[in-house]
């Protein structure tokens, strides 16, 4: 029986991708916000999102990590997702990946969640190192990745898009638990 992890920070709780969060993805990936630096602008059909939640699934079952629903504890409201996905350039790659509904941003979520899952990556995993990308103008990403110690290491045009690469290292790796705390526990 494959075993699940739940992670909590202070604010948030983390739990892999479940088919019931389907709705409540699918409305934050087709939120013009969120899909402009996200999807490159494409509205994903819910289909898209519930072949997402199976191809996540596949990938605990195969690797023990992938993709988590983000809930606030207070409320028990979905209110993003966070998690390590394979892109599939050339070659492979693996990379943190996050995002919440716009009237999240600014209250350092994003980056209470990027945070605990480099942890899991980190601490769990034994990753030697994290990447994630995002567009150059999507400044508050960039915020977030430098608010976890990432670092730059290299931009790109990819398909047309202007791409900055961000990283953090095993070796530089400074946990703070102040920042968040990590019980993990499988589900």
């Amino acid at each position: 029986m494959l075993s699940l992890v739940e992670i909590h920070t202070s604010r948030l709780q983390l739990r892999p991708y479940a088919i019931e969060d389907l709705d409540a993805l699918h409305r934050i990936f087709i939120d013009p916000q969120v899909r402009k630096y996200l999807c490159d602008d494409k509205i994903m059909p819910r289909e898209w999102v519930a072949t997402e939640i199976e191809n996540n699934a596949k990938c605990f079952e195969q690797h023990g990590f992938g993709q988590w629903s983000v809930f606030l504890k207070d409320t028990s409201e979905l209110i993003g997702f966070c998690g390590f996905r394979f892109f599939y350039d050339n070659p492979p790659e693996l990379q943190l990946l996050y995002g919440l509904s716009p009237q999240y941003w600014g209250k350092g979520l994003a980056t209470e969640a990027a945070a605990a899952m480099i942890q899991y990556g980190f601490a769990e995993h034994k990753f030697q190192q994290i990447i994630t990308a995002t567009d150059v103008e999507n400044v508050a990403s960039v915020r977030v990745m430098e608010r976890v110690d990432m670092r730059f290491v290299r931009r790109i045009n990819k398909e047309g898009l202007d791409v900055l690469y961000y990283a953090i290292f095993r070796e530089e790796y400074q946990c703070d638990r102040s920042l968040y705390s990590l019980p993990i526990k499988t589900i």
